[in-house]
């Protein structure tokens, strides 16, 4: 008799499903993992998902607050992406987050869970940040290490190419929109050899943009998403302090296409977390 699936998906934004909005779901978010654990559903109707992903949350609080809790549910498989928001902090002590970042990975692998780690991307900010690209190389570097070290699969997001497209981006830049998530989905089921029936967005040629409309571009993002992350910064504060996780147990994962047309709710901010 084939196990039962047990998904367990950990981290922050990235796994939360920010920029895929969906007003049908928790947060107003659907994303890449919600995505997989339909398609895993799709084949056997058995899987269980959870979620535990929250906006905003740096590697130390995804550590305290979601893999002991993850770890209780008895998972078969456990997702794990975090320390992409600690490498947006002014003072990083890199030695240090790899190590805690090894750790957790070391912890969540003595469960005999199957655990599935990703790289970073260079996300397309802008040119005054460039330095963060040193800081990603050098985290990367250490995650493809961990990930053969301990003999988890690993979704090498830097090499994707199709993330150089804006539009795989939401408005915000930092996270991935509705496209980008879906292409991840893709991604991470191929690294599973799940099967599945997702494929590659097609996008059209992007019309080209004048250097004006480039400069008005770069002051509406400055204004609508960088003023209030850096103001969430000097406060200590994040965007995520307020929300729980999506999904906080393990749950019979629901389709898309059976989720009745809720009432709009509020949409919730998907600005830097």
């Amino acid at each position: 008799m084939k196990d039962q699936v047990r998904f367990v998906a950990l981290g922050d934004s990235f796994t939360e499903g920010v920029g895929d909005n969906d007003l049908r779901l928790p947060n107003n978010c659907r994303g890449w993992a919600d995505r997989v654990a339909e398609e895993l559903a799709r084949h056997d109707e058995t899987v269980r998902y959870a979620n535990l992903a929250v906006r905003g949350r740096r590697l130390h609080r995804i550590i305290d607050e979601q893999i002991e809790p993850a770890l209780t549910m008895n998972p078969t498989m456990v997702s794990f992406y975090a320390g992409g928001n600690d490498l947006l902090m002014a003072r990083l002590n890199m030695a240090r987050l790899i190590r805690d970042y090894e750790d957790a990975v070391k912890r969540i692998k003595a469960s005999r869970a199957m655990v599935l780690l990703f790289t970073g991307y260079n996300v397309p900010l802008s040119p005054l940040l460039e330095p963060l690209k040193l800081r990603t190389a050098i985290y990367n570097r250490h995650i493809r290490r961990i990930a053969a070290k301990y003999g988890t699969l690993l979704v090498d997001y830097w090499c994707f190419e199709k993330f150089q497209d804006p539009r795989m981006w939401a408005p915000d830049r930092l996270h991935m929109s509705t496209p980008g998530h879906s292409y991840m989905a893709k991604k991470v089921l191929e690294v599973l050899g799940a099967p599945h029936s997702l494929t590659s967005p097609t996008l059209a040629a992007p019309r080209p943009r004048t250097f004006t409309e480039n400069i008005a571009d770069d002051a509406a993002w400055l204004r609508r998403d960088v003023g209030p992350w850096l103001k969430r910064r000097v406060r200590g504060v994040s965007s995520g302090d307020h929300l729980g996780a999506r999904w906080p147990e393990l749950m019979p994962v629901v389709l898309p296409e059976r989720l009745g047309t809720a009432r709009a709710k509020p949409q919730l901010s998907s600005r830097f977390s």
